[in-house]
């Protein structure tokens, strides 16, 4: 036990932490070195048990002030749900909440996903959109396809199931953003339905609004700007939406748009289409 002569500022303030090689303080296993202020540190004090801490795949033990221990150290750290999370993951509630948020910025948050082939216009309208909602007041957040996987998911191929992986990660990205009361914009080519209704079943009905962009494959193929399905043809690229891949178009989306007699529609008349739609289902007010 601590000696009664020394506080608990002064246990804390005369033990430096040292991981073996190294005298930077460090969590990892740790030694107390003794201080002259009569406390022996070296000796571990009989309320300091260790706690095994379970991250992904690293092991390691940490010093903590633990009565018991056994309720949080050994295996039952390591017991799993089905859905691969840890049984005692507890979501922790604040008092601040969506609606909350949503009457701070006088709208309600959500997610518009547009969805379409490459070069149907899904970035050009995004922004035009953001641009439309920022003029008239609120608060957006567009989450790219190639933006994100500059960071997010710089660590993804384009197989099969890294695909899958992205779709889903922007997912739940975009439905942080919706609780927070924004409205986020997610705009990628997400080309199979079972992977945008995954993200449709994130959040409340009708906080999940699908754009389509109903843009033919050779109106995308002539525009072409990042020369992808050039290289797609000469074989350079293989997997590519709408060339060797399939594009599953949406069957029940909130909102298509089209070209109307080989005359596709601009940007701001696209974002438009979109606003009227949040004015009329109210997302637009708190």
């Amino acid at each position: 036990m601590i000696a009664n002569t020394c506080n608990h500022y002064c246990f804390l303030n005369c033990c430096s932490v040292h991981s073996s090689g190294s005298s930077a303080t460090k969590l990892g296993f740790s030694s107390f070195n003794s201080f002259n202020c009569g406390l022996n540190c070296s000796a571990r004090s009989d309320f300091l048990k260790p706690v095994k801490a379970v991250e992904s795949s690293r092991t390691s033990h940490i010093e903590a002030n633990i009565t018991h221990a056994d309720d949080v150290s050994g295996g039952n750290l390591d017991k799993r749900c089905g859905n691969g999370m840890a049984e005692n993951v507890v979501w922790h509630k604040c008092s601040v909440q969506k609606i909350d948020r949503q009457e701070l910025l006088q709208q309600k948050g959500c997610v518009i996903w547009i969805t379409g082939l490459s070069g149907s216009g899904k970035s050009t309208l995004a922004c035009a959109l953001a641009r439309g909602l920022h003029m008239r007041g609120k608060l957006t957040y567009i989450l790219d396809g190639d933006n994100v996987r500059h960071g997010l998911n710089k660590d993804l191929t384009f197989k099969a199931d890294d695909r899958v992986e992205n779709i889903r990660r922007i997912g739940e990205v975009a439905k942080l953003f919706a609780d927070a009361g924004v409205i986020s914009i997610a705009s990628l080519i997400s080309p199979y339905r079972k992977d945008r209704d995954a993200c449709r079943a994130l959040l409340q009905e009708g906080d999940f609004i699908e754009v389509f962009m109903d843009i033919p494959l050779q109106v995308c193929e002539a525009r072409d700007s990042k020369g992808l399905y050039k290289l797609a043809r000469a074989g350079k690229i293989k997997g590519f939406t709408g060339i060797d891949d399939p594009y599953e178009p949406p069957l029940k989306s909130e909102i298509v748009l089209q070209q109307k007699e080989e005359i596709c529609p601009s940007p701001s008349d696209m974002a438009d289409v979109v606003i009227s739609y949040l004015e009329r289902k109210g997302y637009l007010q708190a």
